[in-house]
């Protein structure tokens, strides 16, 4: 087994899918002390059942942020119950996790938060007045750390989401240029660096388009998914709380 071999999460669909499996055995084991007669507290069940999926999310390697939701779900739901809120609460909850999350369920891509080292990392190997281009930015955390490190650098992204795609311009009005869109409509031809911290869903087709796309000499970086069948020229390890790496490769 090959080193970018580690980095494939076990299961490969959907996250929303793999953080409502998560839930499942913990909810079985909830069941069953209900059962059982044992004078076991509701919110202490609900507790229970959060922790349990948060571990699972953890070992599939689920986004942070879909294991804070895994941890505080059930026990937001049973406290949302005992105190009668406004279903317009719920409403409201299901409709911004919409927003940011619209692209998510058709393109298998979710919202992964780099850190601020794979930022670094990045404004370190963008040349001079050279275009960084992000697929999938996000919140745009990233061009916006480069902005402050690389005053030169000409930055890109481009966000299938909408609530993330206006958080993203109202980080970086008139320094960078974000396109809500598909990152299959993106033109990688003028990059330098391409970055794109997505899934293992995307990385085949993606790699085509990167191969056919961009310039030689240009750098296309991947955080934690790896290409199948095209091993990276190099690999610098983050060590951050999700343990990513950036797999790097340079076009010829």
């Amino acid at each position: 087994m090959s080193n970018t071999d580690t980095l494939k999460p076990p299961l490969h669909a959907p996250p929303a899918l793999i953080a409502l499996l998560a839930h499942l055995p913990p909810l079985a084991l909830a069941a069953l002390l209900l059962t059982s007669g044992l004078p076991v507290p509701g919110l202490a069940l609900a507790g229970l059942v959060g922790l349990g999926a948060t571990v699972l999310a953890s070992y599939w390697r689920l986004p942070l942020w879909w294991r804070v939701i895994n941890l505080l779900f059930v026990p937001a739901l049973w406290s949302a119950l005992q105190w009668e809120l406004d279903s317009r609460w719920f409403l409201a909850g299901f409709a911004l996790l919409a927003l940011t999350s619209l692209g998510a369920v058709r393109t298998r891509v979710p919202l992964y938060l780099s850190s601020p080292r794979a930022a670094r990392e990045l404004a370190q190997r963008l040349p001079r007045e050279g275009l960084l281009l992000d697929l999938g930015c996000g919140l745009g955390g990233p061009l916006a750390q480069v902005a402050r490190l690389r005053p030169d650098a000409r930055l890109e992204g481009i966000e299938a989401a909408p609530l993330n795609w206006l958080v993203s311009r109202l980080r970086l009005p008139g320094r960078a240029k974000i396109r809500l869109g598909s990152l299959w409509q993106a033109d990688l031809s003028q990059a330098d660096v391409v970055y794109a911290y997505l899934s293992p869903a995307p990385m085949a087709r993606l790699w085509e388009q990167a191969h056919s796309q961009m310039k030689p000499g240009s750098l296309f970086i991947s955080n934690t998914f790896p290409v199948p069948g095209h091993p990276p020229m190099a690999v610098v390890e983050l060590d951050d709380l999700s343990r990513a790496r950036l797999l790097i490769w340079r076009m010829e």
